[in-house]
């Protein structure tokens, strides 16, 4: 499916909130009458800058934007577990800057109807246990259920995703093929602060020398980027190298790995398109990136 330019929404039309499963495809049903290509933005509330720019990456390839804001029960720990918790009025009113078409804050008993405990589960075995999910067991498959349902429920022609959570894009990805879904995963590139580091609501939960160290988490990823950009194939040293220069740094890292951009496998020889993965934990935050490379 190719991306089309979506017509600019006016800017005098009210976003809708709808919390009803019903409400969200009565709606789409109009627009699909009309012609129009929808977008889906899944988040699960906290927005911030990053947020914005997949709400603006929707409205470049869709006519009319849906955002859903969705805390998933089924995680042990939700994505950014240190963050503050964000009230349900300043995650609207972010929407409503992005105007950002419909608003979709379903409650627990809407989308697990039967109880979250037995619920059907969508996994991606081979890509949802490995780097962050040998840490956060259980965590990819409960995003992957969410997503597919949310997916079933509005049925876009394109959902949207950031990069900063590379795996994250590329189980939405595999899981999207796999299950034949009629919508095209659609990508927006890590949006930083000032200083490198990536936006993400857990940095506000850093204290004034953390928040001082977390963009050389960027900074490592970048230097071992430089290195293969330059000829270097070890990539066993250049990983040893990233994980030893975090933890000189004041990180605990999780991982510091080159991985094979579209499927996460190691690095091989022959491998030209490249993503350079790290987590890594600044007192009680857990911080993710990466860079990607094509050699």
């Amino acid at each position: 499916m190719a991306l089309n330019q979506g017509t600019a929404r006016p800017m005098n039309r009210t976003m809708e909130t709808a919390t009803r499963i019903h409400t969200v495809r009565e709606r789409v049903a109009q627009w699909r009458g009309e012609g129009l290509k929808i977008a889906l933005v899944p988040t699960t509330g906290h927005l911030h800058k990053g947020h914005a720019s997949l709400f603006s990456r929707a409205h470049e390839v869709a006519d009319r934007v849906i955002v859903s804001v969705f805390e998933n029960p089924l995680t042990a720990e939700a994505p950014d577990a240190a963050a503050p918790r964000r009230t349900t009025e300043h995650d609207s009113e972010v929407v409503r800057k992005a105007a950002v078409d419909l608003l979709f804050a379903p409650t627990v008993f809407e989308v697990f109807p039967a109880g979250y405990e037995r619920t059907t589960v969508v996994d991606v075995p081979e890509l949802s246990g490995i780097l962050c999910g040998a840490f956060r067991p259980g965590y990819y498959a409960a995003m992957a259920t969410l997503v597919t349902k949310l997916c079933n429920v509005v049925q876009p022609d394109f959902v949207v995703f950031g990069e900063k959570d590379w795996q994250q894009l590329v189980i939405v990805q595999r899981l999207v093929l796999d299950l034949s879904m009629a919508m095209e995963v659609v990508s927006a590139p890590t949006v930083r602060d000032y200083d490198g580091l990536a936006w993400s609501a857990a940095n506000r939960m850093l204290s004034r020398g953390h928040r001082d160290t977390a963009p050389k988490l960027h900074n490592a990823l970048k230097v071992a980027r430089k290195r293969l950009q330059e000829g270097e194939r070890n990539w066993v040293q250049v990983m040893e190298d990233g994980l030893h220069s975090l933890v000189n740094a004041g990180f605990r890292p999780d991982y510091f790995v080159i991985r094979q951009a579209t499927d996460l496998r190691p690095a091989t020889e022959d491998s030209r398109d490249l993503v350079i993965v790290a987590a890594a934990r600044l007192g009680q935050v857990r911080l993710v990136d990466n860079v990607r490379i094509k050699l």
